[in-house]
């Protein structure tokens, strides 16, 4: 079997929105708990606005060497760091599970979150953080691998037996509007780092109010949480 090679090259260029890894974090902070696996770890660039210390274990995984080489690196003196998939850690059980900008990364999405649910402890969560609304699939998502993107009817039919969804909601309405633009007219398939910079710097701040004001009916990203009974 050939080794795994992540395609995208924007995770040195996305891991300095500070803003909006503060703000997602802090929505899913609530579930995060004892034993920890993160997949699709990347380079590191989530794990130190996930973790906040409390965790008995973390586990990063990574399925390209490389980045997981570049993971240890980065966070191997606070997390255990393999490199795989899921599956690889069949046997082991966890109270928390995080999909961060990963599972429309996975072909067999369903297959995916379905093994997650047999090494989740009873009471556990597996948490999904992913683009939302797939008319606004762009080039961009291509260039990066994703399958797909994601709304509460496809995320809800992913739903693993045994696993209950707790919480499903948007995140980023101001930053829907950009995303509608770059589809219409910009189709680029990479932002530009002054681009991300006025996101994170501008939009995100408004994002945190409107979100409240809609109550999470809108947005660009899609937060989803299941429990296991």
């Amino acid at each position: 079997m050939s080794e795994f090679k992540y395609v995208g090259s924007e995770l040195e260029l996305f891991s300095a929105v500070h803003n909006w890894k503060s703000y997602w974090s802090t929505q899913i902070a609530p579930f995060i708990r004892g034993d920890v696996l993160e997949v699709g770890a990347g380079i590191g660039a989530n794990t130190s606005y996930l973790s906040r210390g409390h965790e008995h274990r973390w586990v990063c995984v990574e399925p390209d060497p490389q980045l997981a080489e570049q993971l240890s690196a980065n966070v191997g003196q606070n997390c255990e760091v393999a490199c795989g998939t899921v599956q690889t850690l069949q046997g082991q059980k966890f109270d928390t599970v995080l999909y961060i900008d990963v599972l429309e990364h996975i072909e067999d999405d369903r297959k995916e979150l379905e093994a997650a649910a047999t090494i989740l402890g009873t009471g556990g969560h597996v948490v999904v953080l992913a683009p939302a609304h797939q008319r606004l699939y762009t080039p961009f998502d291509k260039a990066i691998g994703h399958f797909r993107r994601y709304d509460r009817a496809t995320l809800r039919r992913l739903s693993p037996d045994g696993l209950e969804l707790r919480r499903m909601c948007y995140l980023d309405s101001a930053g829907l509007l950009l995303s509608g633009a770059n589809r219409l007219f910009l189709r680029q398939s990479m932002p530009t780092k002054e681009q991300l910079r006025v996101w994170d710097s501008y939009v995100i701040p408004v994002s945190k109010v409107l979100d409240r004001c809609f109550c999470g009916r809108l947005g660009k990203s899609i937060i989803a949480v299941w429990r296991k009974q």
